[in-house]
């Protein structure tokens, strides 16, 4: 029989010592949910190469007269030498393309497609976020006090929402549009129809916001945080904004997302109907409408803004989409 190992007292001593320095080295931190979300969104290479794409673009936007500014491109540059005088489109193969101007120039005009794509970028940004944050904020709101007041008030808010659902967005917004006057409210020109256009498509739109929030906290009023805030004493007003909003974030930002796609397109829809942003002021939409007259004949000067509108709303949707599968707590 082998005869058990004896342990000195010493070593006795230093073992637990030693299983704290081994626990030390391995220390076990946890993580916050944003963390968690994180962690799910870069796993996800489509979101995540839609968010670098929405960032560039919105850089782009930003950025869109300093870089005007260094590359020396001017959108509004009639560029009659390079326009065919009989046919009124680019002179050259592939719509007048060349190093000065690397997409071409536009048809009847010259002025160069690059230059009228990046000032047009700032435009469809600014009345898309400002219409989405302007929905946001009252759909937010109304949709916050209906789900946790309830009652006539959920009544009073509900009818409301129906109404303005059922209101004819488009023809009101073209309507509007279309008899703005010169000058209004102390702006003109540009800048008076990109307010008015901001609160047409955010003020009209905000009911789909307040939908989802007035269903989420309705969720939440009965859960036991809620329940545990009134108990202590605490008022409406210090559940509404300490306790429901910050567990709203999630939802909220994830159709925030998806709703600033579907303004980049009301807005390019109104400039392609001509009640928009009015010309000379480059947009979007108003590059498809100088393209429609020559379409059969040349595509490309439809391609060109076609494929931005189209690549900005894939970035928002596919961002939207991780967003919403990183931030549910039930995804895998």
């Amino acid at each position: 029989m082998t005869a058990p190992i004896e342990t000195t007292g010493s070593a006795a001593e230093a073992q637990p010592e030693a299983v704290l320095t081994g626990a030390k080295q391995s220390q076990i931190e946890g993580r916050s949910l944003g963390q968690i979300a994180w962690a799910r969104f870069k796993r996800d290479k489509v979101a995540v190469a839609g968010g670098v794409v929405v960032l560039l673009l919105i850089l782009l936007a930003v950025l869109s007269r300093p870089i005007q500014a260094v590359f020396g491109l001017d959108p509004n540059a009639f560029n009659q030498d390079l326009i065919d005088p009989a046919l009124l489109a680019p002179k050259g193969a592939w719509g007048g393309m060349s190093w000065d101007h690397p997409l071409g120039v536009e048809p009847q005009y010259g002025r160069d497609l690059l230059a009228r794509i990046i000032e047009g970028s700032w435009v469809s940004m600014l009345v898309a976020g400002g219409a989405t944050v302007l929905s946001v904020v009252i759909g937010t709101v109304m949709g916050v006090v209906a789900g946790f007041y309830g009652g006539w008030v959920d009544s009073l808010i509900s009818r409301s929402m129906d109404v303005f659902l059922a209101f004819p967005l488009l023809l009101f917004a073209i309507s509007i549009s279309a008899s703005i006057p010169s000058t209004a409210f102390g702006m003109s020109g540009t800048t008076l129809r990109i307010a008015v256009l901001i609160f047409v498509i955010g003020f009209f739109s905000w009911p789909y916001m307040g939908r989802i929030v007035r269903a989420q906290t309705m969720t939440l009023a009965n859960r036991e945080f809620v329940e545990a805030a009134r108990s202590l004493g605490a008022r409406g007003p210090f559940i509404l904004f300490r306790e429901l909003l910050p567990n709203l974030v999630a939802p909220i930002l994830v159709y925030t997302t998806l709703l600033i796609p579907t303004n980049i397109l009301f807005e390019a829809g109104l400039s392609f109907l001509g009640v928009g942003i009015a010309p000379p002021q480059a947009s979007w939409g108003g590059m498809l409408t100088n393209a429609a007259d020559i379409y059969q004949a040349d595509p490309q000067f439809m391609i060109v803004p076609g494929v931005t509108i189209f690549i900005t709303v894939l970035a928002f949707n596919l961002l939207g989409d991780g967003l919403r599968d990183a931030l549910d707590p039930r995804s895998k």
